[in-house]
């Protein structure tokens, strides 16, 4: 998210000491289990003496820039990862503060892009398969609040150019294109709710390759809103509110939204293969508006994996979930998983909850969310304080590690993790949670562990397209497994310090036969003998015990589709279907409609979106031995174009009632009054009685809509006379002043 003096974030301290235990690391000389997985067959194991070798497993599910779910990201904060080129050319009038010794906290301490290239072997070995850096474009060049600098890359004044403390354009390049040729992606944090702050450092002012464009004090062309700091969870103060003191876009502003979108594209012409967008809750229009246009802008270049941050502080109860859901539903980005860090940090970070809340949490999100396997995991990120800051046990943060790899979602690693980086100062918040990386080295548990189950999570596609179903929760035992037609994982986490748990007669999808522990007993895991039927007579799980058990189904002539990517496209754009058993040549049918086929493999084809109505509809692949199930998708019904919608002259509302928008195109809801589907609700300030709304529309379109009330029990109040008419531009940005019709 953004960077402050202090974060205000809601994370709550242990307040029972747990017992760590201690457990031995598996010294060089003693045979470590890895495995030769024949498809379709009983696992055998053989021995391996060194550190962090898991078996070679066969790369079935691909990894491409719009579906990187069978992928492990690794999150990079570029100031503190490693410095490649200490004579950097930073001009004179940079004053921003800079330490070389890292004393000041909130001073650049030399990481850069090119240190980061030179790791790349390192996190390959390490099984990563896409690194997010934070945000590289230029930052103030003077201090705030006193002694900040930007180090951290949130404090924008240059969208279009590279921070000299990070390298240049050419440095990218040269990362992406190394990043590549080790099979890594690369995914750019932009921060597009904000600029930098107000009334400190450079005062919000943003530059375009160096020309001044506004600033927060100087802004006579409305960059900004003028706003008070968020003050509540209303849509109002969400989408229009100032963050924090940080100056906050107009991105209703058309010259707003052509810079932003000018320099994003600008990162994925250099190669960029996604982008993390910082607090996408905060912009406006957020369950359909704005972003959702900045989605088809880079879907139209390339498909690419697009993820925002909604912060939410709580599981799925809180107060913005539905809001957060429905965004991720619509928008073309899914949401980072902070109901899932919420319930990982309960139950293996401080021992709140059993596992039972990360059950419960995940069944609820597969109820909300349509595409559940493409939400981003993690345990921390460098907005909050580290795991080990919660709870110093590395068997803990193993089975932390262990749960977030396995369960539906893409996992995320924050830097140093597997180093066991942290810093307890001011409990590990922020800055503390960003210290800079203490080494590389290959042969901690953590690196083991993460390097397996990455390796895992390319080999089995139930890690990337699996269901979910829980087979034994206690409140210290985790057992589950993942399915994708006949390929299966199963997952045990015992995470008692002295007891083992024992359990009989448990049914699961595994075939009979013996399996052996993926992870080479790093953690105590033994093997597991299943039945007929799939029944697992008994199982024995010690203290502290951590096992993986899966089995790796061939191919079947039936194709099993596990994704079809991006989240958003339009008639004209690339899919790409990702799956098992395609076979050499088929159809790909979307919305019921032939699809041009782009490239063909067994596990992933490319088409082009055909000519259809917008919505959410289905995709499916069919060879000559039959059709796969249908996967959602949604279709945008053209390229998208942002409108602002204002609407007077409404009757006294209560805070019960709420203003949408319904009309003829699947973008404000085919004229459904059903409030999931029509467009809005309509925000309105905290006074007065105006109600507006960003939407994202499609270009040349000539739409028909009109505006109703909903209230609270449900009825609504539909605008009187007919429907207004409307010709969206052709690009840029529209904009739409009504009148409300009726009483």
């Amino acid at each position: 998210m953004f960077a402050r003096t202090s974060t205000g974030k809601f994370y709550r301290k242990p307040f029972v000491i747990l017992l760590i235990v201690l457990i031995a690391l598996v010294a060089a000389s003693v045979p470590i289990a890895i495995y030769s997985y024949r498809n379709g067959g009983t696992q055998t194991a053989q021995t391996n003496t060194a550190m962090g070798k898991c078996s070679t497993l066969p790369q079935i599910t691909p990894l491409n820039s719009a579906d990187i779910k069978s992928g492990l990201i690794y999150e990079i904060m570029v100031d503190r990862f490693f410095e490649g080129a200490p004579n950097k050319s930073i001009p004179a009038n940079d004053t921003a503060p800079t330490d070389p010794t890292h004393q000041n906290w909130h001073a650049y301490w030399g990481g850069d892009l090119q240190g980061i290239t030179d790791k790349i072997p390192y996190l390959a070995g390490m099984g990563v398969s896409a690194i997010w850096i934070t945000p590289i474009v230029e930052n103030i060049t003077q201090p705030a609040y006193g002694d900040q600098a930007g180090y951290h890359g949130y404090w924008a004044q240059d969208d279009y150019q590279i921070d000299p403390h990070f390298g240049t354009w050419s440095d990218f390049d040269t990362l992406v294109q190394t990043a590549h040729s080790h099979g890594i992606q690369v995914i750019v944090d932009f921060a597009a709710n904000h600029s930098n702050p107000r009334n400190t450092g450079a005062d919000g002012a943003i530059y375009k390759n160096g020309v001044l464009q506004a600033s927060y004090g100087n802004d006579p062309n409305n960059w900004f809103h003028h706003t008070q700091n968020q003050q509540s969870d209303s849509l109002y103060q969400q989408e229009y509110g100032t963050l924090e003191d940080l100056s906050d876009f107009a991105q209703e502003n058309p010259a707003v939204d052509a810079y932003l979108k000018g320099a994003i594209l600008q990162f994925s012409q250099h190669g960029a293969d996604g982008f993390r967008f910082d607090s996408v809750k905060s912009m406006p229009g957020p369950t359909g508006g704005w972003l959702k246009t900045v989605s088809d802008a880079i879907e139209a270049k390339k498909p690419s994996y697009l993820v925002g941050e909604w912060y939410l502080t709580g599981g799925t109860g809180a107060v913005t979930y539905s809001e957060a859901a429905q965004f991720a539903n619509s928008s073309g980005m899914a949401i980072l998983n902070f109901p899932i860090d919420t319930a990982l940090r309960d139950v293996y970070g401080v021992g709140l909850s059993s596992p039972n809340e990360i059950n419960s949490t995940l069944q609820q999100e597969y109820k909300d969310f349509l595409w559940p396997n493409d939400l981003p995991n993690f345990i921390d990120n460098h907005d909050m304080a580290r795991f080990l800051s919660l709870n110093s046990s590395h068997t803990s943060l193993n089975e932390a590690l262990t749960a977030m790899m396995t369960i539906p979602g893409i996992p995320i690693v924050y830097y140093g993790t597997e180093q066991y980086l942290v810093n307890n100062n001011n409990s590990g918040e922020d800055p503390y949670n960003r210290p800079m990386m203490p080494g590389f080295s290959t042969t901690t548990q953590a690196y083991h562990l993460i390097s397996c189950l990455a390796a895992l999570r390319r080999a089995n596609p139930a890690l990337a397209y699996g269901n979910y179903a829980p087979i034994k929760i206690t409140h210290d035992v985790y057992l589950f497994e993942r399915q994708f037609g006949q390929s299966v994982v199963v997952t045990a986490i015992n995470s008692s310090a002295d007891t083992t748990h024992s359990f009989t007669n448990l049914q699961t999808a595994l075939p009979a036969g013996s399996y052996t522990d993926v992870l080479g007993g790093l953690q105590g895991g033994s093997a597991l003998q299943v039945g007929a039927q799939g029944m697992i007579n008994s199982v024995a799980l010690q203290p502290n015990e951590i096992a993986v058990w899966q089995y790796t189904a061939p191919d079947g002539q039936t194709p099993l589709l596990g994704s079809a990517a991006p989240e958003l496209t339009h008639p004209g754009d690339t899919m790409i279907l990702d799956g098992q058993g395609f076979g050499a040549s088929g159809t790909v049918q979307i919305g019921g409609v032939s699809a041009k086929i782009i490239q063909w493999s067994t596990n992933s084809v490319s088409v082009t979106v055909p000519q259809i109505p917008g919505g959410l509809t289905t995709a499916k692949i069919c060879n000559s031995a039959g059709c796969s199930g249908a996967y959602s998708v949604n279709i945008a019904s053209a390229a998208q174009v942002p409108v602002n919608f204002t609407l007077n002259g409404l009757p006294t509302l209560t805070s019960s009632d709420h203003v949408y928008i319904t009309g003829n195109v699947a973008e404000l809801g085919n004229n459904s009054l059903d409030i999931t589907k029509a467009l809005g609700p309509m925000v309105t300030p905290d006074t007065g009685n105006v109600q507006f709304l960003l939407a994202s529309l499609p270009a040349c379109a000539s739409i028909q809509y009109r505006y109703f009330i909903e209230h609270a029990d449900g009825s609504y109040t539909m605008q009187s006379g007919s429907a207004q008419t409307y010709t969206v531009p052709c690009s840029g940005e529209g904009a739409i002043t009504d009148n409300w019709q009726g009483k």
